[in-house]
């Protein structure tokens, strides 16, 4: 349990990296146009979210190895995605045109998103072939969850402490230049931060290359320490069916729809409050110079409460648990949106946020399995879809996303955001403080609708169990009865 929980570190970290930093990045240091930012963030999770159905499937039409199915896709596209990583956090030249940056970042996003596609989506559907039962998935989704949530602590705060120093002394040259004539002072206001954009390019790489070491020994973790073991119904062999008949079978499921689309519209709202989160304190709050230790007390909230939520999923069930998790996350963006330059009053909401936060990573993956297991008892001739069923869940929500930041960042060109600018025009900061907020909270709304309708109580888990335990014991029966007519032959 404890090493596959490992091997989803890498995911989290350099995706939240990118969540919290990526958009800040392009902005503010590289100084590309909101426009062509919005379409790098937005074109790019489209191309990652087409492309996860379509690994799924290879995945699925893939043979096994000596070395399992899944964990050889994982090992073997691990160095190409430790590099397109770094590459995307590179600066080739310290002035490059707009169309040559969009270029570059958005080849170097598509690259990147496409060999971590070809690690998680095998990783994802690892879960149903560990051995045990639901109880032993659940407390390995518990351990992969907090490990998850931890990689994503440690990620941002690789990240956030290395390149937080740097946007803090942007921050001191910025009201240097706007608390000053054009003097002296100003003058060597601007000299700062000059040098101070080129340090923080720089910082932005160390951390890169931080977060690819990392990626590396986890991968290498999972690969000594798991070994693949056949689930119930499951055969681990090459899919039978076509793309088109497999992804049709997929999405007539319906508690799977539901799932799927509960999960979207509230990946949907985190992912807008997380991507809008850095320019929101630089820019509307008034706490650039301590957004990095905002998102460290959120992820470390995150992390504490995963035991917390684990706890309350087995008293009182998934569903319930969802729905006290995800309520958590209103009044906090309400709060943080509507108080300026209180760092008590966000530190003490950032807690609350990261609580809520938890709920989100731990319980639509811990549901997921047993929609998995519904499909298979219902439609016992329909094998090996489980790499199909994962990574069409992880194509909503990367597609979430890649709407949620490209949405954002296109809104912020349109009320006027001007790259690396000290002050905005009150357009601008009225839109971040709708992004933040009242956005996420409509969309959390939406989600927790749909899982209101979501049909797999506690009581159908209990069913689903015996059915499978019934489909097991009907297998080893038919095995050890062609395993004996085999003999007869022979002899």
């Amino acid at each position: 349990k404890i090493c596959y929980a490992v091997g989803g570190a890498p995911y989290q970290m350099t995706s939240n990296a990118i969540g919290f930093f990526m958009q800040i990045f392009l902005l503010d240091v590289v100084q590309m146009e909101a426009f062509y930012v919005s379409l790098i963030l937005f074109l790019g999770r489209a191309w990652d979210a087409i492309t996860d159905p379509l690994i799924g499937y290879v995945v699925s039409k893939s043979g096994k190895t000596r070395f399992g199915k899944l964990i050889p896709w994982a090992v073997f596209t691990m160095p190409f995605g430790v590099l397109s990583y770094v590459l995307l956090w590179s600066t080739p030249k310290d002035t490059m045109s707009s169309q040559l940056s969009f270029f570059w970042y958005f080849s170097m996003y598509c690259f990147f998103q496409t060999f971590m596609s070809c690690y998680h989506v095998p990783y994802s559907s690892l879960n149903m072939f560990l051995g045990g039962d639901q109880k032993d998935r659940d407390s390995a989704t518990a351990f992969r969850m907090g490990v998850e949530v931890f990689g994503t602590l440690a990620g941002a705060t690789i990240q956030g402490q290395i390149v937080g120093v740097y946007h803090a002394r942007k921050a001191q040259a910025c009201n240097e230049l706007n608390s000053t004539d054009f003097n002296l002072t100003a003058l060597n206001a601007t000299v700062a931060l000059t040098d101070t954009l080129y340090d923080t390019r720089k910082a932005y790489l160390i951390a890169a290359v931080i977060n690819g070491s990392f990626y590396f020994l986890c991968c290498v973790v999972l690969f000594l320490g798991v070994k693949e073991q056949l689930a119930p119904l499951s055969t681990l062999d090459k899919l039978q069916m076509s793309y088109l008949s497999g992804l049709r079978c997929v999405v007539r499921h319906t508690p799977y729809v539901r799932l799927v689309f509960g999960f979207l519209f509230a990946s949907l709202a985190f992912q807008m409050a997380q991507g809008n989160f850095a320019l929101f304190c630089t820019h509307a709050a008034g706490l650039g110079a301590y957004f990095q230790h905002l998102v460290l007390i959120l992820l470390v909230a995150a992390t504490l409460s995963i035991p917390l939520w684990q706890t309350l999923l087995v008293k009182f069930g998934k569903r319930t648990a969802l729905f006290v998790g995800l309520s958590c996350y209103i009044p906090a963006l309400i709060i943080i949106a509507s108080v300026r330059s209180n760092l008590p009053v966000y530190v003490v909401m950032a807690i609350v946020a990261g609580s809520s936060l938890a709920v989100l990573y731990l319980l639509p993956w811990s549901m997921l399995p047993d929609v998995v297991d519904d499909f298979k008892v219902k439609n016992p001739n329909c094998k090996d879809l489980e790499p199909l069923f994962y990574s069409c869940y992880v194509f909503f929500n990367k597609f979430g996303g890649g709407m949620a930041i490209g949405i954002s960042t296109l809104a912020l060109h349109f009320a006027g955001y001007r790259p690396g600018a000290c002050r905005h025009n009150p357009a601008v900061i009225t839109t971040l403080k709708v992004l933040f907020a009242p956005a996420p909270i409509g969309l959390l709304l939406v989600g927790m609708l749909i899982f209101y309708f979501y049909p797999i109580d506690e009581r159908r888990r209990r069913e689903i169990k015996i059915e499978l335990e019934r489909a097991n014991v009907r297998e080893i029966e038919r095995d050890s009865t062609q395993y004996s007519d085999e003999n007869k032959t022979i002899l």
